[in-house]
Formats: C-alpha cells, sequence, structure tokens
C-alpha cells in the first residue's frame, strides 16, 4: 500500500487530535476552521473538503497530488503555507470527506490591504511584499506546480510580515467540492488564456501575480470583470487588443470579437507606480504567456536591485 494512504488517509481517528475552535472562513473549496492540534498545543487551519470516489477508491492521481504537498512540507519554504496533515473521515460510493491540516495565518492579503491606513502601502512594502510573493511562485514553479488560482484571499500575511502562499496545487482535490458548491470564484486575477479556455501553463501564475502588483498600488482590483468576456474587455481596455496574429490558436473566441483599442499608459492607470515598477508589471501582463517574464526572471529585475 501507498505510504501515504497508510499514513494519512487510513487513519480516521486521527481527526480526534484536532479541536475545533471556531469558523474562520467559508469559500468554493469549503468551510475553514481555526482548531488546536490537543498533542502539540498548536493552533492550525482545517480545511474540510469533499472528494470524489470511484469504483477504486480515491483517484490516484487526487493521493499524488496530496503525496506530494505533503513532501513539500519537508522543505519549510518560508513562503509556502505548509500542508502539515491529511485526516480522513466518511467515505461512501460517492465521496470521501477529508480534513486539510494547514498552519494557521491570520490574515489574508485581502484584509490586509483593507486594513491599511490611507493615503495606502508605501514603494517599500510593496517592493517586500511582490518579493515575497514572487519567491513563493518561483518554488512552486520549480517544483512543477501551477498555483492556477493566485489572488488576494488566498495569499496570507503573517504578524511580522511574511507572505505566505496558500491553496496552491490542489486542483484535483477540490475540483469535486467546487462542483457542490453555488460559491462565485472571482474572475479579476485569470490570465486571458483561462479565459479564453486556452492551454496555460506557469505564466498563467505571473499573470495573477501583476494583477496583485497593480491592486497594491491602487487598493483596488485592475480588472474588475463580471463574466469572462467581460473580463477580456477590461484586459484589453488597458493593455490594448492583441494583434490578430497573436491571437492563439483553437480557442473559444474569435479575435475579431473585441473591439480595437491601443495600450493605456500603466502610470495612468497607476498613477504611483515608480519607473522600474512598471517595467517589470509590464513584463507580467503581457498578452502571450510565451512572452511573459518568468517567476526567476522577475527576482533578478532591476526593481528589486535596491531591496
Amino acid at each position: 500500500m501507498n505510504p501515504f494512504i497508510r499514513e494519512h488517509l487510513m487513519q480516521g481517528k486521527r481527526r480526534q487530535r484536532y479541536e475545533e475552535l471556531a469558523e474562520i472562513g467559508t469559500g468554493a473549496y469549503g468551510i475553514v476552521y481555526k482548531a488546536r492540534d490537543v498533542e502539540s498545543g498548536r493552533i492550525v487551519a482545517l480545511k474540510k473538503v469533499r472528494v470524489q470516489t470511484g469504483e477504486d477508491g480515491m483517484p490516484m492521481s487526487t493521493i499524488r497530488e496530496l503525496a506530494m504537498l505533503k513532501h513539500l512540507e519537508k522543505c519549510e519554504h518560508p513562503n509556502i503555507v505548509q500542508l502539515l496533515d491529511v485526516c480522513h473521515g466518511m467515505r461512501t460510493n460517492l465521496e470521501t470527506r477529508l480534513t486539510l491540516v494547514f498552519e494557521h495565518v491570520d490574515q489574508d492579503l485581502a484584509t490586509y490591504l483593507e486594513k491599511c491606513p490611507s493615503p495606502g502601502l508605501g514603494p517599500d512594502r510593496i517592493q517586500d511584499l511582490m518579493f515575497q510573493l514572487l519567491k513563493g511562485v518561483d518554488f512552486l514553479h520549480s517544483n512543477r506546480i501551477i498555483h492556477r488560482d493566485l489572488k488576494p484571499q488566498n495569499i496570507l500575511i503573517t504578524g511580522d510580515g511574511c507572505v505566505k502562499l496558500a491553496d496552491f496545487g490542489l486542483a484535483r482535490v477540490y475540483a469535486f467540492q467546487m462542483a457542490l458548491t453555488s460559491v462565485v470564484v472571482t474572475l479579476w486575477y485569470r490570465g486571458p488564456e483561462v479565459l479564453l479556455q486556452g492551454i496555460y501553463a506557469t505564466p498563467v501564475d505571473i499573470w495573477s501575480a501583476g494583477c496583485i502588483f497593480a491592486e497594491l498600488y491602487n487598493r483596488r482590483p485592475l480588472f474588475q470583470g463580471h463574466s469572462d468576456i467581460d473580463q477580456l474587455h477590461k484586459i484589453f481596455d488597458v493593455i490594448g487588443l492583441p494583434t490578430e496574429s497573436e491571437w492563439p490558436d483553437s480557442v473559444s473566441v474569435p479575435w475579431n470579437a473585441f473591439r480595437l483599442s491601443a495600450p493605456k499608459p500603466l502610470d495612468k492607470v497607476i498613477p504611483e507606480i515608480c519607473d522600474q515598477a512598471k517595467s517589470l508589471l509590464e513584463k507580467m501582463l503581457h498578452f502571450d504567456q510565451r512572452m511573459r517574464i518568468t517567476a526567476h526572471e522577475a527576482l533578478e529585475h532591476e526593481y528589486f536591485k535596491e531591496r
């Protein structure tokens, strides 16, 4: 038997190890609880999800996904939320209930920005937050993990200002849970290739990080669409409509469905941005994902030279 299954999925009694203290959030991925590890006294976050069960039990793809994330825990990267434990709950022919145990962090970036007094974050703080965020993204990408859903709500900020990425690498685990909920998932940080239902890879996270970069300056989302098409219109209003030759093949929407528009200067859209930050952001928000800067390259950008 797979040792991960044996150790982490076949011991339902381990759920008793965690004492729930309070509900701290509800989203498309399930309910999150603040809890105490009764053995160590450590405060943790519990995320309860339902995973689709097949004829042979839990799909191997799901098991591999969880095992990979548990393996990453050993790296103890400072900008990654650790998955500490996986507890097996009730199982039927249709689903298995899991409790994912994460390290607990008090607030997310959305809350952090809401609490930030006027006139907003200083340039040094924005630079530090982005450097940490990109360090976390670079670590994921170097381990062949695409986050897929970077947004302020799953970027956590500790009391001493450390950025930690959460909810990564769990696409298969969360897919069934999300199908059972009616929670609206935000489109505001999705790359054009996702909105067009095209092929995507690690650059999709760079687009999302770029959207967040802009939000650190403006304290509001850069692109606030109400549907996939509206989101694309909002994007092209800023970066300009790409040429027809740049339009990807085999996507759901044709190029001529959008009005011609020229790119707007980013310093007009984000008045407080400095030249180096603008240079980096332009490289992150490139329509062609093949031309987008990588996380590793971004960390070497001149914007971070004087940090």
